[in-house]
């Protein structure tokens, strides 16, 4: 009980976080440009989806890693998988 609490806190905490992010414009998607960001040291934080390769999720980490960049999993899926809006 007490964990799904949390869960449930701590997602609301993401989602409101990223609503803020995306309306002040500070962000960027894809593979390349997060890689760039991270190595020129302009990453902040960096959000994987649960549909990331684990390739690329792997590499991303560990750059993330070596810069002192928090990283984070969304562990629910993206609304285009299944089919929401």
């Amino acid at each position: 009980m007490v964990a799904a609490k949390k869960t449930k806190k701590s997602l609301e905490s993401i989602n409101s976080r990223l609503q803020l992010v995306m309306k002040s414009g500070k962000y960027v998607l894809g593979y390349k440009q997060t890689l760039k960001m991270i190595r020129h040291g302009r990453a902040k934080l960096v959000i994987l989806a649960n549909n990331c390769p684990a390739l690329r999720k792997s590499e991303i980490e560990y750059c993330a890693m070596l810069a002192k960049t928090g990283d984070s999993d969304i562990t629910r899926s993206m609304p285009e998988q299944t089919g929401e809006k």
